[in-house]
């Protein structure tokens, strides 16, 4: 996905004058061949986090188009107050490419774990906050991005993850997309947790459980419309998000149903990551197991909340 990201900055480089990348300590040999064909768009500054947003606001205040990369926890947490004030608060066109959403750097421990970004990110004004699933659909979101208004955080996973967007589907920025029709369930998901969400709703089908999936790529903005109409008839909404349960995926569909609705929307059952750093060290994928965002869990999850929702609400009696 990391890679495949890369690349389209080159192209959309070789399209377009205004764009050009800046990195922050990035691998060797990121963006090389860029480097040789665009030598004065391709600018590597160092471990300066704070300054490549700053810089990077200057130049698209002159007009180009910036799109920064480093590790997520880095690009978030160091350089927030820059983020806010030098990217938000002006509107400016800033694409900034977080690597390691989530849990990829497990093994690197509680440092490099971008638990909490989604949120963050989400709570500026002006920010669009995107998590594409697979490298195949990381494509097709940048191309959607060199004419965007405004900055934007884009979540990338590792590399390697399963394809499971499709082509038909297209891409368009705050559109999500419907995987599955929704029944008994709808599961709402954003990046790779797309990925388990397949797999457990597989897993649900053999129980006689029908789940529906809405991809929600763009968390902010979120599709509102589509969610309201994918929960018509279901009995429960379910978000599957790697991220603490505060501020991220869960929370954005949970505000959007409460200002729209009020009341009268199916139970909700918001699975995530637990509102604790990390410190157990392992692979992204024993993480999310142990937390239970397996394919496999989160089915579990789901037959418990649906049988739940059958059983009467316990009555208050005065005394």
């Amino acid at each position: 996905m990391r890679n495949t990201a890369m690349n389209m900055v080159h192209k959309l480089a070789a399209r377009d004058e205004r764009v050009l990348y800046i990195g922050s300590d990035p691998g060797a040999g990121t963006l090389r061949a860029m480097s040789k064909e665009f030598p004065k768009r391709h600018l590597i500054e160092g471990i300066s986090e704070a300054h490549i947003i700053g810089m990077s606001a200057g130049l698209a205040m002159e007009g180009f188009v910036p799109y920064v990369n480093t590790i997520a926890t880095f690009l978030t947490r160091r350089c927030y107050e820059q983020v806010a004030v030098d990217l938000c608060l002006h509107n400016l066109p800033v694409r900034l490419i977080a690597n390691g959403g989530g849990l990829v750097y497990a093994p690197l421990g509680p440092t490099h774990q971008a638990i909490e970004d989604i949120a963050i990110m989400r709570a500026l004004p002006n920010m669009t906050v995107i998590c594409p699933c697979d490298a195949d659909e990381a494509a097709r979101m940048m191309e959607q991005t060199l004419d965007w208004k405004g900055p934007i955080y884009i979540r990338l996973g590792k590399g390697g993850d399963a394809i499971v967007s499709k082509a038909e589907h297209g891409f368009e920025i705050g559109k999500a997309i419907l995987m599955r029709p929704p029944g008994d369930v709808l599961m709402v998901t954003t990046g790779i947790m797309l990925q388990r969400a397949l797999a457990a709703a597989d897993l649900l089908a053999a129980q006689g459980i029908r789940a529906g999936i809405l991809h929600m790529h763009t968390v902010k903005p979120l599709d509102t419309a589509a969610l309201l109409q994918a929960i018509r008839g279901t009995r429960l909404v379910a978000t599957l998000e790697e991220h603490v349960p505060s501020g991220g995926l869960g929370s954005a569909v949970a505000e959007a149903l409460i200002d729209k609705l009020g009341s009268g929307f199916p139970a909700m059952l918001r699975l995530s990551l637990p509102d604790r750093f990390m410190h157990n060290y392992g692979s992204q994928d024993s993480l999310l197991k142990k937390h239970g965002l397996s394919a496999g869990a989160i089915a579990t999850s789901i037959e418990h909340a649906l049988a739940a929702s059958h059983t009467p609400s316990p009555q208050l009696h005065s005394t």
